[in-house]
């Protein structure tokens, strides 16, 4: 079973499948292909046996991948615990370099007060957390 979701590059635009070839085609359970269709997975008609359309599919399995991103925008950092964006405690985030461009950011978060990480290169810490104390951390 896919830890991530099914992915939508492994169906084929042009092919119809039943309900176990998708189920095998995703690496899913068909019960998982019931679920997606009362969803909204539309089948090609309502006979027997419920076929669906790979371009339906895919276009299926891309919008749900889209509606799960939560982008960050500039001065946030994505907190696990809340499953959101959040901007850091105070303003406050610390900077671990790893590499001699790039390292994590790594700040509390505001709302659960847990430790956030965000990676990003050292040129673009003015642009990415505007308005933030960014203290540099030795190793």
């Amino acid at each position: 079973m896919p830890t991530r979701g099914a992915s939508p590059n492994r169906v084929k635009l042009h092919h119809s499948y039943s309900i176990a070839e998708l189920a095998i085609c995703c690496g899913v359970h068909k019960n998982t292909i019931r679920h997606w269709q009362g969803r909204g997975l539309e089948p090609i008609d309502k006979s027997r046996p419920i076929l669906f359309q790979g371009a339906t599919v895919r276009a299926f399995l891309c919008n749900q991948r889209a509606r799960r991103k939560r982008p960050c925008t500039h001065g946030t950092i994505y907190c696990l615990r809340c499953r959101e964006p959040r901007q850091p405690a105070l303003g406050m985030v610390d900077f671990l370099p790893m590499t001699p461009t790039s390292g994590n950011l790594r700040a509390i978060c505001s709302q659960c007060e847990a430790i956030i990480h965000r990676r990003a290169r050292w040129v673009d810490l003015a642009r990415i957390m505007p308005g933030c104390t960014i203290q540099l951390v030795e190793a």
